[in-house]
């Protein structure tokens, strides 16, 4: 199946900048665990984030700052983190559009 047959919205997705952060960003399991519990388009808490990845409040702090910085999520009000609406391409699918990639987040 032809990728942007999946979402129409691939075509209009413009990619992280930040390619190597990406990659940084995107090596380690906890990371992806907190990139599917955020595939629902909600925002969410470091401490929500946290106990869905099983790690501590600093832990997910200092991996949610990775994410951060590679472009992968960003901050809203109160401390929460959501991953920008423009790389969801359908909300409550764990499928993450960045442009450069496409992460399927179900099997994490």
């Amino acid at each position: 199946m032809n990728p942007t047959s999946e979402s129409p919205k691939n075509a209009t997705v413009t990619p992280l900048s930040n390619i190597d952060g990406m990659i940084k960003a995107l090596g380690h399991r906890t990371r992806w665990k907190m990139l599917k519990e955020l595939t629902c388009g909600e925002p969410r808490t470091i401490t929500e984030l946290a106990k869905v990845a099983g790690c501590g409040y600093d832990n997910a702090s200092q991996h949610l700052a990775r994410l951060f910085h590679g472009g992968l999520v960003e901050r809203g009000r109160g401390r929460l983190y959501q991953i920008p609406k423009q790389y969801i391409p359908t909300p409550g699918q764990p499928v993450l559009d960045y442009g450069h990639c496409l992460l399927r987040l179900d099997a994490v």
